[in-house]
């Protein structure tokens, strides 16, 4: 039931306008209150809270259907659901889920995650944003980049030094309102895809936040985002796994349309093994991505399963598009045709929230860990 509804929903709201969104670069604002409305801004938030009370199984299959119709709308779903919810829910204390999740459950207002540095990119323990205590207060300063819903966020969860000496443990989660006296935004990111979704520079001078916006431990911030990244991994792989599956059906249905040499192109085997090499991939990613959700559902470690997860369906989804491109021929160059679209949206799902490369050091520490 929730697949269909998601499936109905992206195929009524988010498909029709998707192009236009793409090229105007048009945060989706009706869009995600709707999704809001539908429980899909906090799937895994229990009731008492706003959420919908649904596991991460149910996060996966709904992220997939809504990316399938607008990956823009899908990377802003994600974010709130696993980097800006996930980690107050999992550290926040009675207070700050009050304060920072239930006003963020409806779709009216999102959150962002602050955790990437210009200089620092994949060496995430490398913060040079820098939580001095003064008096009662926090003072922040530093930059944060890439970071999605930048411009429309209305709280952060952020990640700053708090003890230098310490390095990777010296530093420490926070969460708080934005905006606020001294941060301003960078210019938004002209990107290659998902460019629906705001992706800007926060700069912080001097700002100052509540002594009680620690966000579980002083020190334990790498250890907070470590354990977010994994979970928002099943959200990325979700994500890449729609633009994989809006790939193959705009394919298929290309193919068993366009005629050439007396039938429809369908028909050819060099289509058939494209076709049928796309379908693997997808199927595959997607059965990871569930067995990562499940084992998080479950209370298991899935950290090796969450990079499988994100790993196959990135590499999927940038396949299938690519593929997608090479049946459409001519008319998949074009942007009267999604399939450019899905091209350039499904990139970005090898390289945020770790790029592939972070995946397979992931993956092959644990393989060895295990094997030891």
């Amino acid at each position: 039931m929730l697949q269909k509804t998601c499936r109905d929903f992206a195929n009524s709201e988010l498909v029709p306008i998707a192009s236009k969104l793409d090229k105007e670069h048009l945060y989706p604002k009706e869009q995600v209150k709707k999704m809001g409305e539908l429980g899909l801004m906090a799937i895994d938030i229990p009731e008492k809270y706003g959420g919908t009370g649904l596991d991460y199984l149910a996060y996966a299959i709904a992220l997939e259907e809504i990316s399938r119709g607008c990956a823009s709308c899908g990377v802003i779903m994600s974010v709130n659901n696993s980097l800006y919810l996930g980690p107050i829910m999992k550290f926040g204390n009675d207070k700050q889920k009050e304060k920072y999740i239930s006003p963020f459950t409806s779709g009216a207002k999102v959150g962002c995650f602050a955790l990437s540095e210009p200089g620092n990119g994949s060496d995430a323990g490398a913060a040079s944003t820098m939580a001095l205590k003064k008096d009662s207060k926090w003072l922040l300063n530093g930059t944060k980049s890439w970071i999605t819903n930048g411009y429309e966020s209305e709280a952060c969860v952020l990640f700053a030094t708090t003890d230098k000496s310490k390095k990777h443990k010296g530093i420490t989660s926070f969460v708080f309102d934005k905006p606020i006296t001294g941060l301003s935004l960078g210019k938004k990111e002209d990107k290659l895809g998902i460019r629906a979704s705001s992706t800007c520079n926060l700069i912080f001078d001097d700002c100052e936040i509540p002594e009680d916006s620690i966000l579980g431990d002083i020190g334990k911030g790498f250890k907070i985002a470590m354990m977010t990244l994994d979970s928002g991994r099943i959200g990325i792989a979700a994500q890449a796994l729609g633009i994989a599956q809006a790939s193959l059906e705009c394919a298929v249905s290309y193919a068993t349309k366009r005629t050439a040499f007396g039938s429809p192109i369908s028909k050819l085997q060099a289509i058939q093994q494209k076709i049928a090499d796309m379908a693997l991939r997808i199927e595959s990613a997607r059965l990871l991505t569930w067995r990562a959700a499940y084992l998080k559902d479950n209370g298991k470690p899935y950290t090796k399963e969450a990079a499988m997860a994100k790993l196959a369906a990135s590499e999927a989804a940038t396949h299938s598009s690519h593929q997608c491109i090479q049946i459409l021929g001519g008319m998949g160059y074009v942007s009267e045709m999604p399939a450019e679209r899905y091209y350039r949206d499904s990139r970005i799902t090898e390289i945020y929230e770790g790029t592939s490369e972070i995946q397979r050091l992931v993956i092959a520490a644990n393989v060895i860990k295990e094997n030891s």
